[in-house]
């Protein structure tokens, strides 16, 4: 039984092959979302490693965060953005689940991370989620929690209003958009809490500042943050 059951997902993938998210080649049956040239040559930043890295720098003088880190670097026509291509616009949500499981394999004993009670995609606006149709954070999100053995909560936060794309504005323009752009659905729930508020990528980290500088006006909350990619 076994073996027929063998040949036929062997049949399946040759019909139907999947394909590699970030170089588009067929997968091999024991392969996963990715192939393994790919995942052993993905830019790892090894931040986690190191509590003074990049990410954290973007919060400094600005929000307390008790640890911040992301799991890859972000450049522009290679393999990273390809991965969150596919993850955010191709309707590919196992990327996030994949890439969470991995970097929660990480975190899941680091000070700073393993202490945090409840895991917190950051929101999307209505409008966004509407049209999307999903929220790409939250399956990273939900592979963290997997790895991590933390609850995940999605409701925590609220997006206020819209605040369209941050590409083409500058860091200062970034973080005036950001303005009271989030509140906390449920303050007395969120009391006494550190909550791991995750994203996909981070740039200048305004999104991220505003996000935990709402958790942080909750009595006795403390923040860590955690992205799948850092765009230098």
């Amino acid at each position: 039984m076994k073996r027929s059951l063998n040949f036929l997902g062997d049949f399946v993938s040759l019909v139907f092959p999947q394909a590699c998210q970030a170089c588009g080649r067929s997968l091999h049956r024991q392969e996963q979302i990715l192939c393994t040239y790919c995942r052993r040559h993905l830019p790892y930043t090894g931040f986690h490693d190191h509590i003074d890295n990049d990410t954290a720098k973007q919060f400094w003088g600005r929000v307390e965060i008790k640890a911040a880190a992301s799991f890859l670097y972000f450049k522009k026509g290679e393999r990273v953005q390809r991965l969150l291509h596919q993850l955010k616009y191709r309707k590919q949500t196992g990327v996030g689940l994949y890439l969470g499981k991995l970097y929660g394999n990480n975190l899941k004993d680091l000070p700073g991370f393993f202490e945090a009670d409840v895991i917190c995609p950051l929101p999307l606006h209505r409008d966004r989620l509407r049209k999307r149709g999903y929220n790409q954070s939250e399956y990273f999100a939900s592979g963290l929690g997997g790895a991590m053995h933390k609850t995940v909560d999605s409701s925590m936060l609220v997006r206020e209003h819209g605040t369209g794309s941050q590409t083409a504005r500058s860091r200062y323009e970034r973080f005036r958009n950001m303005n009271k752009a989030f509140s906390v659905a449920s303050p007395l729930q969120l009391r006494g809490l550190h909550v791991l508020l995750v994203d996909d990528v981070i740039t200048t980290g305004a999104t991220l500042t505003a996000c935990a500088a709402s958790i942080l006006q909750v009595e006795g909350t403390s923040v860590s943050i955690a992205t799948i990619a850092y765009a230098p």
